[in-house]
């Protein structure tokens, strides 16, 4: 029987060292390889950083002229410091509750009503087997996503004037003919609707991809179970689709206090400022029309605050009872 053995080294001779085990690439290296491998793909993120950048983070700098006294044609950072003047001459203003509790109604009526809207319409879509039906309330619904705010602004004043289509049906109906554009009272059921109007066919989109993504043999697991359609939607759509609808709250909650300026601005006028000023209409006239910089700026600071807080509040809260947040 013949074993096999390793020779020895001759006394006085040292073996040969192990040789090393390979180095990992590091971190710097890989990120150049994949660089210049894939330069093209890198390329196109280009202007969208420099867009960000140019008009997102080097504004935030201005922010400084809200603790500075700011004078125009003087120095870009304020020309004295002035601490916080301007945060306590806003917190003792009436006029900026009575627009921060505008803007807190505006954007808990949005909320409330145009976030659920899409998730309906997509769950009504996503029954329908006609394709050609289903492909025209598709792009009957889209359509208002793509017409600027002026436009749809125009076309609301146009449908509530006096004289326009709605009050001509209350007269042929019996009815006095309703000042929609001028009472307080009707603005916010105007901007929330045509709110709805606007975006919610948009919205159907992202709600109708996630779903796709559901696994038919859950469908057909409940409908052996004895499931109908109400309890397969509320059992097996709704969970399937509970990731997007939870990042696109949390989305929506991060901008509660950022109610469209652009579409308050065209739509309403001195007679409704009562229901219709938001935080950043007011800051707008404030800042624009009055010349008044600093003050204008430490309400804006004071606007995005409040919605940092909120959207690191609503993605912690995500996190923590259904597992699914942004970061």
């Amino acid at each position: 029987m013949s074993t096999s053995t390793k020779s020895a080294s001759p006394p006085g001779v040292q073996d040969p060292p192990a040789p090393a085990p390979p180095r990992k690439p590091s971190a710097r290296v890989s990120w150049r390889r994949a660089l210049r491998r894939d330069w093209q793909l890198y390329s196109l993120a280009v202007l969208p950083l420099l867009f960000f950048l140019v008009f997102r983070y080097l504004p935030m700098l201005g922010n400084v002229i809200a603790f500075r006294r700011f004078e125009p044609g003087g120095s870009m950072f304020g020309e004295q410091w002035v601490g916080l003047r301007y945060v306590e001459m806003f917190l003792g203003d009436p006029t900026f509750w009575q627009v921060f509790r505008n803007t807190l109604w505006l954007g808990g009526l949005t909320l409330v009503f145009c976030f659920p809207v899409p998730i309906v319409l997509a769950l009504l879509l996503n029954e329908v087997r006609r394709r050609a039906l289903k492909r025209f309330v598709q792009s009957v619904s889209y359509l208002p996503h793509f017409l600027s705010i002026v436009i749809v602004a125009g076309i609301t004043l146009q449908i509530l004037a006096t004289d326009g289509p709605v009050n001509h049906v209350l007269g042929l109906l019996g009815h006095d003919e309703i000042r929609f554009i001028q009472e307080p009272e009707w603005f916010r059921t105007i901007y929330v609707g045509s709110e709805i109007w606007q975006t919610a066919g948009w919205g159907t989109i992202l709600y109708l991809a996630a779903l796709t993504t559901i696994d038919e043999d859950l469908y057909e697991a409940a409908r052996i179970d004895g499931a109908g359609r109400w309890r397969q939607t509320w059992h097996v759509t709704l969970p399937g689709i509970r990731p997007t609808m939870i990042t696109l709250l949390i989305l929506n909650v991060g901008t509660f206090m950022a109610v469209g300026f652009e579409k308050v601005l065209l739509l309403y006028n001195p007679l409704t400022y009562q229901t219709s000023d938001v935080i950043s209409t007011y800051v707008y006239r404030t800042g624009v029309e009055s010349n008044s910089f600093s003050y204008a700026a430490a309400i804006g600071l004071f606007e995005a605050v409040i919605g940092l807080v909120l959207i690191t509040s609503a993605n912690q809260l995500s996190r923590r009872t259904v597992g699914t947040s942004l970061w």
